[in-house]
């Protein structure tokens, strides 16, 4: 545990308008509803709402990406994924279907028929707005109080924050209903609260820093499986940042955090129990189509050079291509770990950076099929993030710091028009987001926003109004933020 001292903070209204601004930015742009990937999810959503079962076998035409299994000499069919993101989405599936009096039995179940995908579009996107926008922005906000807290500055702070959440993929990825944004910023909630539990005496013994860390672990676990090698390294962090604390101290809060990410994922094992009959069974044991996936333990062998060069800087898939600015995150993290004050949240990051990207790198379809950068290697990028703090406080030159800004402003703009136009991107094409979210879609006004979706208006309308909405609180958060550094916030 870290002595105490007073940790800077930036204001809470700065927060309070990141919040807005990141989820604004989420749930404003939407996604190919049909996309195999998030489509199954959200049809074990439909079968759980509205037959209260977990077969999806009336819309398996409709997706590539199901399990197959036999019952009684009976084909069905169900969701090859961890039930995470379907469980989160059944609430609100289940409110707009009360609501509107629709449900998917009053369609016909045809990829062409365009009132089922507005049926579907309109509750992909309540989902994310209730479930991914929020997870993101919310570990957005507290990426700024934990980059503000160990660099001194809420310049710094923003500048971490930014750089997460609207100047990575992870904002495109925040749009749909894939668990790679939402397990990213359970990884960054879990770090945060293990951190400010262990920033002084006055914060440690807090039960609501386990509890908080716990579920945030346990639930990744239950959107993506392979979460639970992430989650290993940052209970051991805990461990490591606690241990000079009392053993009964220490022991009360170990409790509650391992209760707590037992609970969190209790729902993975129900789920199982209800589709296979028994909890410790999943639909990846079923999938169909995908042959990869009988090699090692379910596609994961061992990390392979090609891939971690293609993930990293391959200009099909590379994160640093589509996210320039988490190349100079690297460098931060560097400098964590060179200090001692900091070293040991240098050396979490260092560690989930390379977990993550060696899952991915191991994983037989390690280029995400159709995707705009590295999806798998989405829940790296809040640690690559947290080294752009100390970055931007070591920076003294003004040109310096421009270039910075004028660094992150690029990953921001790049981002922009892939959550606006599409994620998703055809596996065969070299440069995705030249070719098609730039050049393809951009140029001839191929956008997904809310008010052409929904209200009527023209994409690049929609795109207007977002601007209109996004940079005026773009630019009072930055001056608030620049402002509680001159006055040296608390």
């Amino acid at each position: 545990m870290t002595p105490s001292a007073p940790i800077v903070r930036a204001p809470h209204a700065v927060a309070l308008l990141l919040f807005a601004l990141v989820w604004l930015s989420c749930v404003w742009f939407g996604s190919f509803v049909f996309n195999p990937n998030s489509a199954t999810r959200l049809f074990g959503t439909l079968a759980l709402v509205e037959r209260g079962e977990a077969t999806i076998d009336r819309y398996q035409t409709l997706t590539i990406d199901k399990a197959e299994f036999k019952q009684g000499g009976v084909t069905h069919y169900y969701m090859d994924k961890a039930p995470g993101m379907t469980l989160m989405a059944a609430p609100v599936v289940w409110a707009t279907n009360r609501v509107t009096g629709v449900s998917s039995y009053d369609h016909i179940i045809d990829i062409t028929n365009p009132r089922l995908a507005a049926f579907l579009r309109l509750r992909m996107q309540l989902a994310v707005a209730c479930g991914a926008a929020i997870l993101t922005a919310f570990a957005a906000v507290l990426l700024l109080d934990l980059a503000t807290g160990i660099t001194g500055s809420p310049t710094a702070g923003m500048f971490a924050a930014l750089g997460y959440s609207l100047g990575s993929i992870v904002w495109g990825w925040s749009t749909t209903l894939f668990g790679h944004a939402p397990v990213a910023a359970l990884f960054l909630i879990a770090t945060w609260a293990i951190w400010r539990g262990t920033s002084g005496e006055r914060e440690f013994g807090r039960w609501r820093y386990p509890l908080m860390a716990g579920a945030a672990l346990g639930f990744a676990v239950t959107i993506e499986f392979q979460a639970a090698l992430g989650g290993l390294v940052i209970g051991g962090w805990a461990l490591w940042r606690s241990r000079d604390a009392a053993w009964p101290v220490r022991r009360r809060l170990y409790l509650v955090a391992v209760a707590t990410a037992l609970v969190a994922v209790l729902p993975m094992l129900a789920y199982n129990q209800f589709a296979f009959g028994t909890p410790f069974m999943t639909g990846y044991t079923g999938v169909v189509g995908f042959s990869g996936m009988n090699q090692g333990l379910f596609g994961l062998t061992y990390p392979k050079i090609t891939a971690l060069l293609g993930i990293t800087f391959g200009v099909r898939r590379g994160l640093f291509w589509v996210a320039p600015i988490l190349l100079l995150g690297w460098f931060g993290v560097v400098k964590l770990v060179r200090d001692p004050a900091t070293r040991d949240l240098g050396v979490l990051c260092v560690a989930m950076i390379v977990i993550v990207l060696s899952i991915n790198a191991s994983y037989a379809y390690w280029d995400g099929g159709a995707s705009v950068g590295p999806r798998h290697s989405v829940p790296a990028i809040p640690f690559f993030a947290i080294g752009l703090a100390p970055i931007w406080a070591s920076i003294e030159r003004r040109s310096d710091k421009i270039k910075a800004i004028a660094l992150l402003a690029v990953s921001i703009l790049l981002n922009l028009i892939v959550a606006a136009t599409d994620i998703f991107a055809p596996e065969t094409m070299m440069t995705p987001v030249w070719s098609r979210n730039i050049m393809g879609l951009l140029a001839h006004g191929y956008l997904n926003t809310v008010p052409n979706m929904y209200w009527g208006f023209s994409p690049w309308i929609g795109l207007i109004l977002y601007l209109d909405l996004a940079l005026p609180m773009l630019g009072l958060m930055l001056w608030w933020t620049r402002r509680a550094e001159r006055r040296g916030s608390v």
